[in-house]
């Protein structure tokens, strides 16, 4: 039994990663999901607002501050203690002792601020590259337009600038979400990952504050991911990783099943430790094992909407046999 994968051109001996979190910026957290059989690595991001303080500090430049206003030396202020350079230690330490691709991963909010580092994580050595875009049109000025352009243009310079492998990141805010996942896989893009987990807020009515709600996702949440994958990934140009809502093998396999290449775990290795890694890849061999498969690719997409289907009716069938009853 093989359960060895390609993602975004690299082999893997797993098709589950260790999703971008706070678990990945430590050496020894990484070294143990190697050994409890994570495929990949991908390290904890990092965000624009650190690279736009690095380039003030080590130039002595201001920084452009256009898109923060006064809040920059707030930013600024809490993301000083992270430095870029001990970013690019983790990358080198990593590839150092570790056998499984390192993937290193920023969030992305425009290109003009940081494009120069760019080529650093080539340099630092990293595998591929994940762009956590985290748009949203907050503001009433900005539009659904605005927002595709920002992606367009982020896209297109760093495939100028960067060799190796890039996959993007993206919420599961738009209009047209199939249309524009697409349209993304056609730009020479390596791979999306289905969806990075959005900051909530919460209000303290006793404080009369405004606070974070859970920073875990929740396993009901895998549902608008699975739905996702199923509709897209028979129908996209680049490989899919499934994120959100994955807590058991058993969820690994129903993502696989709709067609992702790979699946990413974060909140459940919070919740269990980095050595329940392990307890999935275990878990994703018996299911194998039961059903007679030797390699994921035997069973990857199997559910997934067909090319020459028409994803509205295939989810007219399933509301209509699990809902009306019918079918």
């Amino acid at each position: 039994m093989d359960t060895k994968t390609k993602y975004l051109g690299l082999e893997l001996k797993s098709p589950i990663i260790a999703g971008s979190c706070g678990l990945t910026s430590d050496i020894d957290n990484l070294v143990r999901l190697e050994e409890a059989g994570a495929g990949a690595v991908i390290l904890k991001s990092v965000f624009e607002e650190q690279i736009i303080y690095d380039i003030k500090r080590n130039t002595h430049v201001v920084a452009p501050t256009d898109n923060y206003g006064v809040s920059y030396e707030y930013i600024a202020q809490h993301v000083a203690d992270d430095s870029i350079a001990k970013y690019f230690s983790l990358i080198r330490e990593a590839k150092k002792r570790l056998s499984i691709p390192v993937i290193a991963s920023i969030n992305c909010f425009s290109y003009e601020n940081w494009l120069t580092y760019a080529n650093k994580f080539v340099d630092a050595g990293c595998d591929a590259l994940e762009l956590n875009m985290a748009i949203l049109a907050y503001e009433t000025s900005t539009s659904a337009d605005d927002v595709e352009r920002t992606f367009n243009n982020i896209i297109n310079t760093l495939r100028k600038y960067i060799s190796i492998p890039i996959s993007i990141k993206v919420g599961p805010y738009f209009t047209d979400m199939a249309k524009q996942m697409q349209q993304l896989s056609w730009m020479g893009i390596h791979g999306v990952t289905m969806f990075n987990k959005s900051m909530q807020i919460d209000i303290d009515p006793e404080n009369m504050k405004v606070c974070n709600a859970s920073k875990l996702s929740n396993p009901d949440e895998i549902y608008n991911t699975l739905r996702w994958v199923a509709i897209l990934s028979k129908v996209m140009r680049c490989d899919i990783s499934a994120s959100t809502g994955v807590y058991t093998a058993d969820d690994v396999v129903k993502m696989l099943l709709a067609g992702a290449k790979t699946v990413q775990v974060v909140s459940c290795l919070y919740k269990n430790g980095v050595d329940y890694m392990r307890e999935l890849n275990e878990g994703l061999r018996a299911w194998m094992q039961r059903h007679n498969y030797e390699s994921p690719n035997q069973f990857r997409g199997a559910l997934a909407v067909k090319p020459n289907e028409k994803a509205s009716l295939w989810m007219r069938t399933q509301f209509m046999k699990y809902f009306a009853e019918i079918a």
